[in-house]
């Protein structure tokens, strides 16, 4: 059954990468809350770093839609079930409006997802350098694939006012709505996996504000709001009857400095499920909280490797947990934290948990990136062997083998989107760590799996 739902909607596109999706996204974001609407915010993609400034701005979680990991369905009810109360959805983007998954059509783009919303695209792009071109720009897009709707252009980097007349009156293909000169002390802080996720230290309230006022004084922001309006009715799946859980377990979600990367679709999926989801600090708490099972997600582990490394008596907790029995899952970040250390660029050996074997070695250059197809070779805590889903990889080490005593079973075959198969995912006992992050969209069955481990580790 579908339904048809009349939200206000418009995604935040670009030409290229580095064009200002995000500040312009966390202006408007700003500037529309400021208005007193109730704004929800998306991200195309598999990014984990762009949301987190979607939800400082709005005080409540950002969702990720991508395409080929979730499919249509699963994108579509993420965005009915997340902008059911919302006055206005703003989703943005990733890279160029239609870069995606593959280089010769519009799978898992901000373009697949633009048309399964019917959602009018605004195009930021960096007109730094620019006049009548801009309308060449907007031409090319406009007609690249009749099926999307160019609604409006926002100009960044700009030298003035004037310059922003100029590209108005070059009467481009789609409006100008407006633009933002070049504000270097605005930026956001980088580090090597992009953006620094954004905590009141990296996004604080005054940097929020003049985004804000930025956005009123830049934007036309009655005609964007007109734009997202003429939105069509979207024809989305009904919302499925939740499961009702049999019994209870509580999961300890490692968030902090370290770990903090998660797709808040796969949480509450565990949810659902019937889970506590219980978050905890390894880098500042000394004892682990209650729970049957553990799950770490990925982040910077690297950054906090003396942090990590130094506290004892969380270290000591986990093991016992896993020495118990209980299932532990880790992504990433998570499986570096759970090897027998990790490796910084200036060559210091931090102890890690070593529940799995290898050394995390950090590296200067990217190690692997893009979409992968997983298969679990073995039976592991997440269900039987031969189950299917799908996830991304992006990541700057490698875990290097050491010749030690710790042995682990190769749990995963992995199949990049570009390139040959090959195993990888490290199972011991109850404990399962890869470098791919997965999301569940792809096959439900997978957090089912995982929660019946948890139940299955519950004291009698």
């Amino acid at each position: 059954m579908n339904s048809a739902l009349n939200i206000p909607r418009m995604v935040i596109a670009a030409t290229a990468s580095g064009s200002g999706k995000t500040t312009t996204t966390v202006a408007l974001l700003g500037a529309l809350r400021a208005r007193g609407l109730r704004v929800v915010a998306f991200k195309c993609g598999p990014d984990y770093l762009d949301p987190s400034y979607h939800a400082r701005v709005l005080g409540k979680p950002s969702q990720n839609l991508d395409g080929w990991m979730m499919g249509r369905d699963a994108v579509l009810a993420t965005f009915a079930r997340s902008a059911a109360d919302a006055d206005i959805a703003v989703i943005e983007g990733m890279m160029g409006l239609f870069d995606g998954a593959t280089p010769d059509r519009d799978e898992g783009s901000t373009a697949e997802i633009a048309k399964w919303l019917s959602a009018p695209v605004v195009l930021v792009h960096d007109a730094s350098g620019v006049a009548r071109t801009i309308s060449a720009i907007a031409q090319g897009f406009a007609q690249f694939d009749p099926q999307l709707r160019l609604g409006g252009l926002i100009c960044n980097r700009v030298g003035s006012k004037g310059h922003l007349d100029l590209l108005r009156q070059s009467r481009p293909a789609a409006r100008v709505l407006g633009g933002f000169p070049s504000n270097p002390g605005l930026a956001f802080p980088e580090r090597h996996l992009g953006l620094i996720s954004a905590t009141r230290e990296v996004l604080p309230d005054r940097t929020i504000g003049e985004w804000t006022r930025a956005a009123e004084e830049w934007l036309d922001l009655d005609a964007i709001i007109e734009l997202a309006r003429s939105s069509p009715p979207l024809e989305a799946p009904s919302a499925q009857n939740a499961v009702t859980p049999v019994a209870r377990c509580r999961i300890a979600i490692a968030y902090d400095e370290a770990f903090h990367f998660y797709y808040e679709d796969n949480l509450r999926r565990l949810e659902e499920l019937g889970a506590d989801l219980i978050r905890f600090a390894p880098t500042r708490d000394r004892v682990l909280p209650e729970a049957d099972g553990l799950y770490f997600g990925g982040g910077y582990p690297e950054v906090m490797a003396r942090e990590l490394s130094s506290n004892s008596s969380m270290l000591e907790g986990i093991r016992r947990f896993a020495a118990d029995g209980h299932p532990i899952y880790a992504e990433c970040g998570g499986l570096m934290y759970l090897s027998e250390g990790i490796r910084t660029l200036d060559g210091v050996r931090w102890p890690m948990l070593a529940l799995l074997p290898g050394i995390a070695a950090m590296a200067e250059r990217l190690q692997a990136l893009g979409y992968v197809e997983v298969e679990t070779c073995a039976p592991t805590i997440l269900g039987p062997a031969g189950l299917h889903f799908r996830g991304h990889q992006f990541r700057y080490s490698t875990l290097e083998a050491t010749g030690g005593q710790l042995r682990a079973t190769p749990a995963y075959s992995v199949a990049p989107k570009w390139g040959a198969s090959f195993q990888e995912g490290f199972a011991r006992g109850k404990v399962l760590g890869s470098y791919v992050h997965a999301h569940w969209a792809s096959n439900p069955a997978v957090p089912e799996g995982f929660v019946r481990s948890c139940l299955a580790s519950l004291k009698p």
